[in-house]
Parts: structure tokens; C-alpha cells; sequence
């Protein structure tokens, strides 16, 4: 993992050094930003290899960022590059007179090699979440992908959806998900909304079951908390067949039931690790749990402690 802050560099050095280690050397981007507002610049970086993509967050002061002709001939990339806006509204310049608005909560899909211009809309800074994949034959499936300029999803809320299912499985990852096998997926999801790839192909739906199935593990993350989520609940809210929620889960070998446990008795644990002042009770049922001994007894089977002694044990007793 690579990480850099500014935080501990003097306020004149800040700038040059984020142009220098996060611009030049890492993305191959120039950065702009007027001299009377260098001193006051802040930013924080950090990416971590996933196989052999890279996924990439930083925050940082408002500035200009652009890739050039010079840019691109000194650091090079055949990358699939799909970038999430956080934070900070902004426009893309991607030459002939096209400028894209880049909303807060926009993806975009590009080729890494695409000369682009992004000013922002404001000035309070930004945040940003990037996903750099290297192109292969295998992903590719035949579809051209060097030509895709910086462009927001939205032609496909399905897609889009999808999309920041995985981006999300990505950036928090459930321990049960290896989220390496999920690359081809996100790329080729990506490919389907700049539709560059046939929705037909074998390899273009296993990407829709594989972000289907993380947007149906979204949903049961955030609503664990109610006893009465179902399979039922998760195919309306994704617009699927309740069929299709069970057939997402048989690869996994656990079904919806025991993958919602799970989940459950592993926000549980933590709760009881860090919330020492939250009776066992109440973080049954804030659990979703509608039965304490239910809840004992799946604790004990799945973790071979009672939740008492996983309390007793993160207060070192």
C-alpha cells in the first residue's frame, strides 16, 4: 500500500510535493493551481494494489488537473480508469468544445491514455476514489477501448448501481469476497455502460450476476438491522425476480439466509469489541436478531465464544 499526506511538510513545500509524487510520478496528470493559494494546500493519498489493478483515494484543496500529449508520452498506461466523485463538483475539457459536468456521486469510465482538462466547480477541496485496471484481451472481449475520453455513467442507473455496488465491496471489503476476482467483473460492467461490450457474451453476464449479487449484499449490509429483511425485500428494491436473489447466492455455496447471518454475527462482534457500554441485548436485536437466545446460540456455533467472553476478552480480561 502507498500512502502520503502533506500534513507533515512545511505549508510552501506542500503543493510541489503532491504535483510531484501524487502528479508526475504516480498518474502522469499536471497540476495547476494559483500561487497565492499553494500555501494554504492540503491533501492525503493513499492506493492499494488489488491483483493487478490499483485502487486509489485521495482528498485534497481544490486545484486543476489535466493529462496532456507530454503527460501521456512520459507515463504511458493501457488502463481501464473508472473514477467515483465523492466529493466536489467539477468539469471535464476532453477537447472539441465537450465539457462534461461531474456531479458529486458521478462515476466515469476512460481510457487511461485519454488527454482530458478538470476544473472545479467549487473551491472547498475534493474527494475521489479511482479504479485503475490494466487491459487485457481477456477483459476486452474484442471491444475498443483506447478512444473512451472521461465521460459520467449516466445512461444506466442499473448499471451505475452496479457499478457502485462493487466499487463499494472494493473499498470495504467483506472478508468472505475476495474482491481480486471481482476486477474482470468491474471492468466489464464498466465496458457494458460505455457500451463497448455486447450485453449477449457469457463474460457479460457473469459481470451483471457478480454486481447483482454485491448490490443484494449492499442492501442486507445496510439494512441488517431489521428482522424482517428478505430475499423478497432485496429483488424489489434491485427490480429482480425473488428467483434471481437465490440464484445470485449458489456460487458463494451459502444462501441468502446464512450470508445475512453472517453479516449480522460479524457487526455483532464488533459491536460488542468496541461499544463496551451497549448491553448484549441491545446489540442483539440492533443486530437484527428477534430472539436473544437465538442469537447465543448461532454466537457460540459460529465463533466458539459466547459474546460475553469476546467482551471480557477486547477489554484484555
Amino acid at each position: 500500500m502507498i500512502s502520503f499526506s502533506t500534513d507533515e511538510l512545511r505549508p510552501e513545500d506542500r503543493f510541489d510535493h503532491w504535483c510531484e509524487v501524487r502528479g508526475k510520478s504516480l498518474f502522469g496528470v499536471t497540476i495547476e493551481l494559483e500561487r497565492e493559494k499553494r500555501a494554504d494546500f492540503q491533501g492525503r493519498f493513499s492506493a492499494v494494489p488489488i491483483g493487478n489493478a490499483v485502487l486509489a483515494e485521495m482528498t485534497a484543496s481544490s486545484y486543476r488537473v489535466g493529462r496532456t500529449a507530454a503527460d501521456i508520452a512520459r507515463v504511458s498506461s493501457n488502463s481501464l480508469s473508472i473514477g467515483y466523485q465523492i466529493r466536489g463538483p467539477g468539469f471535464v475539457d476532453i477537447g472539441r468544445g465537450r465539457v462534461h459536468r461531474i456531479r458529486e456521486g458521478d462515476f466515469t469510465v476512460s481510457h487511461s491514455d485519454q488527454p482530458f482538462m478538470g476544473t472545479p466547480e467549487r473551491s472547498d477541496g475534493f474527494h475521489f476514489r479511482t479504479l485503475k485496471i490494466p487491459l487485457t484481451s481477456d477483459i476486452l472481449l474484442g471491444a475498443r477501448a483506447y478512444n473512451l475520453a472521461p465521460y459520467p455513467l449516466n445512461g444506466s442507473a442499473k448499471l451505475t448501481r452496479l457499478i457502485a455496488a462493487m466499487f463499494a465491496a472494493l473499498s470495504d471489503p467483506d472478508p468472505a469476497i475476495s474482491p481480486e476476482h471481482d476486477i474482470q467483473h468491474i471492468a466489464r460492467l464498466a465496458l457494458l455502460a460505455r457500451q463497448r461490450l455486447s450485453p449477449g457474451f457469457p463474460e457479460s453476464r457473469a459481470a451483471l450476476r457478480a454486481g447483482y449479487l454485491h448490490a443484494a449484499r449492499g442492501v442486507m449490509k445496510r439494512d441488517l438491522h431489521r428482522p424482517d429483511l428478505t430475499p423478497a425485500s432485496v429483488a424489489a428494491e434491485l427490480a429482480i425476480s425473488l428467483r434471481q436473489v437465490h440464484v445470485l447466492f449458489e456460487p458463494t455455496g451459502f444462501s441468502f439466509a446464512r450470508t445475512l447471518t453472517a453479516m449480522r454475527l460479524r457487526q455483532a462482534r464488533k459491536r460488542l469489541e468496541t461499544m463496551p457500554t451497549q448491553s448484549v441485548t441491545d446489540i442483539a436485536y440492533a443486530c437484527g436478531f428477534d430472539s436473544v437466545a437465538t442469537f447465543y446460540r448461532v454466537f457460540r456455533a459460529s465463533f466458539g465464544m459466547t459474546p460475553r467472553d469476546v467482551r471480557m476478552a477486547a477489554r484484555g480480561g
